[in-house]
């Protein structure tokens, strides 16, 4: 790993505010060494005093023209500074412009350049953003308490417009110099160290921190202590969880010096107080400027876990493709699956039930491919079709409907967390959202291949495309990433880091099945993810324009993305993500962004491989390589992660029944080999969702009866079914219940909308944490299409184990309640479309034991079994005496009996769940 630069930071003094480095707001990577005596100083500028010498080099003063700010000025020469620095530094830190800012560099040759920002407070804490040439570089930066002064950098630039601007936005900044190289400077400005002083680093300073403070706070310790690292140059003067460790030139300021004091809370070494005399050689090495030549930073790497070991876990080692093993019954598989599947439940000595009728079989697909229930007429056509491939053309017909890609759309809608709101304390709508869902629609109806799925959500905006449609439709698919949750409602302090995380959170539970998010403050404790896994996939992140929503204080939507016509903008902007100011991610200690430690590089999961982002992928977020890491062939999870979400939502469960937890606290899956074999065959197959569908839809094992749930000696050795001698019942979910009752009432409107939901102008939004947005807006679309707001569920979603729009949601709950039954029998919903039903009723036939067969195969898919016609005239007859008691009249009595009938069909279990 290349060195990071040293940059002053700002010390805690008697319990003022602790700043970490600045290294971590740099916009490019860091160089030392060869890298670092290529820059050469360009200008430097103080921005409201005269012209000034500082390290050696003659800067311009205020009446500079080769910069423009129109900033307010400010001066304070009596303010100390913290830390102390030279006469001529701290003229230059004393003077500045405040109050704006924006600064505009003139003149500046077309190269790579360098930049610091000097900045200071003179009063009480600020906190604000700083922007280099549009692109944000410091991020809820806090100025601290009076004096207190830091220079920020190195950022990267590649001047082509021969000017360079500075901003910044929030809190009042106070800007007081800025410094120019040409080429890549590390920021070290320190003078060459001497002979004598190298020889008083060696034989006096280097034995005594060796001896005292490498147990503890070196890269070999075996535990380190306060996030301190002082076996290197870079690392001493970044400090750890407190702060810098040394102020050169500065010892009563060294938190080092005041710690070997024995400062009050500061007492270190803890076992035995150094010597005056040891302690009068650090304070003497500080003073004269902290000359150090190990100038290589060293890193504390905190693996508690043997990585060739870890990726001996199941579901980490490499993708195999089993041979198809033979059952010594060779007569009742179908496929390859039933053989995986019979050979282990042969060993069990299991026997398998009944086939399902062919009813049975068509509610089942039709509801589960589509989730809706078949038409009496396409129930008739398939009990009428005698070809061995009846089912076949059912499953290709289900597949090419429209319908198909709103039900897989939704089962992905889940995994994602998808929402038309931000979810912040305000919910503050975002009305692009919708293309997003129709973007995944659109995909899964025309079998995109899932491996491009992926790469096209995670960064779509920098694959290629052929046309403006591919172009748009690409960028859209970000809109996976923009739906990251926001959280707050201040300006000051926004917590990025926390959408962040969740991004990070939901690619690691939906596409590989890992808790990547469990190493935010520490290594994982239980998978094989380190602290520097996490914060090395977050770098691509903090390298990544996330679209702002607005939020309480900050209304103004933002940096939404323009889709192309006739070639990269047009007026119309959509939620989704582009390149932002890269940069590697610094640690957070213990999970506080204000407090950060070692710089990690870009990269994937060490477990995984952990490669590295090179050469010029160097100048990317690194989204691409992201993307393009998950979906290779050799990744072990990503397929193994989705041919089980396809087994789980056909069968019930997975083989692996926690889909969102392939680790160690998982479980492992029942049938390992079938698991590798149907992951093998997605990759071989064009990572076709269709083609899975099909095989796993024309096995056997899919096409058992539910039925035999009853025989008592399998239900003993397999209560959970997980060698699969049954099919496991499944309640019919939210979506499908709703789409169902309003199909059967005539009222779904099943085309595809392609406007957006009826929220209210932009210039309208008022929101606030105590009057979040709140609209609902009802309509006769399929439930996929209702707007979903993540702070305000809607009533029956929740009612009825609806996914929860702020996480990702796995398996749904399966409940069932007693506040389901009441919703039910009372619900105005469940009674208008009942009624609705009862009019199709009464309009497709005069005669009632007509209407009562049509009553059935609406509610059932089958007609009345002759002692449920029975059952059924009877009360019908004794509901109309009770109605005609009450002098009721005919016409209305009439639509109130076959409405109770309705009510009562929708309350039974053979509507409400699927065999």
């Amino acid at each position: 790993m290349s060195v990071r630069p040293f940059h002053f930071s700002i010390l805690s003094i008697l319990g003022l505010v602790i700043f970490g480095p600045a290294s971590h707001v740099h916009a490019g990577d860091s160089h030392s060494g060869d890298d670092a005596e290529k820059a050469v100083f360009f200008r430097g500028l103080n921005l409201n005093g005269p012209a000034v010498v500082i390290d050696g080099y003659q800067w311009d003063g205020k009446d500079s023209k080769d910069y423009v700010c129109k900033d307010s000025a400010f001066e304070a020469q009596q303010v100390k500074l913290i830390p102390s620095t030279d006469a001529q530094r701290a003229k230059m830190i004393r003077s500045s412009r405040w109050n704006g800012n924006r600064v505009l560099l003139k003149n500046i040759p077309k190269a790579t350049m360098t930049v610091f920002l000097y900045v200071w407070e003179d009063n009480n804490p600020e906190t604000y953003e700083i922007h280099l040439n549009g692109k944000m570089v410091v991020s809820q930066f806090n100025s601290g308490t009076t004096g207190q002064w830091q220079r920020l950098g190195p950022w990267y630039v590649d001047v082509d417009k021969q000017a360079i601007e500075i901003t910044s936005k929030g809190g009042a900044a106070n800007f007081s110099g800025i410094e120019i190289w040409r080429g890549k400077h590390d920021g070290n400005n320190d003078p060459p160290i001497t002979d004598e002083q190298l020889a008083f680093f060696e034989q006096s300073v280097r034995p005594l921190l060796a001896k005292h403070c490498y147990e503890c706070h070196s890269s070999q310790s075996e535990e380190l202590q306060g996030g301190l690292l002082v076996d290197s140059r870079p690392t001493l003067r970044r400090g750890g969880d407190n702060g810098p460790a040394i102020v050169p030139g500065d010892a009563d300021h060294s938190l080092l010096i005041r710690a070997v004091r024995y400062e009050p809370g500061m007492e270190m070494p803890p076992d035995e107080k150094l010597s005056d005399a040891e302690i009068d050689v650090l304070q003497r090495w500080v003073n004269m400027g902290a000359p150090d030549p190990r100038t290589e930073a060293t890193r504390y790497v905190r693996r508690k876990f043997d990585v060739d070991k870890a990726r001996q876990f199941w579901s980490l080692r490499p993708l195999t493709d089993p041979t198809v093993p033979q059952p010594k019954d060779q007569t009742w598989s179908r496929n390859e699956i039933d053989r995986f599947i019979a050979v282990e439940r042969e060993q069990a000595k299991l026997q398998p039930v009944a086939d399902a009728d062919k009813h049975t079989l068509i509610r089942r697909a039709t509801y589960d491919l589509i989730g809706l229930p078949p038409s009496p007429d396409e129930e008739r056509a398939f009990a009428d079709d005698d070809s061995p491939d009846a089912f076949a053309k059912v499953i290709d017909r289900l597949l090419d409907s429209p319908h198909y890609g709103e039900r897989w759309g939704r089962h992905w809608m889940d995994l994602v967390r998808y929402a038309d709101t931000a979810g912040d304390n305000s919910d503050y709508p975002i009305p692009q959202a919708y293309l997003y869902r129709n973007y995944i629609i659109d995909s899964i109806n025309a079998d995109k291949p899932y491996d491009q799925f992926l790469r096209e959500q995670i960064a779509g905006d920098l694959l290629p495309a052929e046309t403006d449609e591919q172009r748009n439709e690409q960028t859209i698919a970000t809109g996976y990433l923009a739906i990251s949750r926001r959280f707050g409602s201040v300006i000051d302090n926004y917590p990025q880091h926390l959408t962040i995380e969740d991004s990070l959170d939901n690619i690691g539970r939906t596409m590989l099945a890992m808790t990547i998010t469990c190493a935010r403050c520490h290594d994982h404790k239980f998978d094989p993810i380190s602290q520097d896994d996490y914060y090395g996939l977050y770098g691509i992140f903090q390298s990544t324009q996330y679209p702002f929503p607005g939020i309480e204080l900050d209304k103004k939507p933002r940096d939404f993305v323009p889709l192309v016509e006739n070639g990269r903008p047009s007026d119309k902007l959509v939620y989704a993500m582009a390149e932002g100011s890269v940069e590697d991610a610094a640690v957070h200690l213990r999970g506080d962004p204000d407090k950060t430690g070692d710089v990690v590089p870009r990269r994937f999961l060490e477990v995984l491989g952990g490669q590295l982002l090179n050469g010029d992928e160097l100048k990317q977020s690194g989204r691409l390589q992201l993307a393009n890491w998950l979906t290779a062939p050799e990744n072990p999870l990503t397929a193994r992660v989705m041919v089980n979400r396809m087994w789980q939502y056909h069968f019930g469960s997975g083989l692996v029944k926690t889909s969102n937890d392939f680790g160690i606290r998982g479980t492992p899956p029942t049938h390992p080999e079938l698991l590798d074999w149907l992951a093998s065959r997605f990759i071989d197959d064009g990572w076709s969702m269709k083609k899975m569908h099909r095989r796993m839809m024309l096995s056997r094992t899919y096409q058992l009866s539910s039925r035999g749930a009853s025989n008592t000696a399998a239900t003993r050795q397999d209560p959970n079914n997980d060698l699969r001698w049954r099919f496991d019942r499944q309640q019919l979910d939210a979506e499908s219940l709703r789409d169902t009752m309003m199909l059967l009432s005539g009222e779904l409107e099943l085309q595809m909308p392609r406007t957006p939901h009826p929220f209210p102008p932009t210039e309208k939004w008022q929101f606030t944490q105590h009057h979040p947005f709140r609209d609902s807006y009802d309509s006769n679309k399929r439930s996929v299409y209702l707007m979903m707001a993540r702070l305000n569920a809607r009533p029956f979603f929740t009612t009825f184990d609806g996914a929860d729009q702020n996480a990702c949601t796995a398996v749904r709950d399966s409940s069932v309640t007693t506040l389901q039954s009441l919703y039910l029998m009372n619900d105005e919903f469940v009674h208008d479309q009942a009624g609705k039903i009862a009019s199709r009723l009464l309009e497709s036939s005069d005669d009632r034991d007509e209407r009562l067969t049509y009553a059935f195969e609406l509610t059932f898919g089958r007609p009345p079994r002759s002692s449920e016609r029975q059952n059924a005239s009877e009360w019908l007859s004794s509901i109309d005496e009770v109605f005609a008691s009450g002098k009721v009249s005919p016409e209305k009595r009439e639509s109130e009996i076959w409405t109770a009938l309705v009510r009562s069909l929708l309350r039974t279990n053979e509507f409400l769940y699927v065999d």
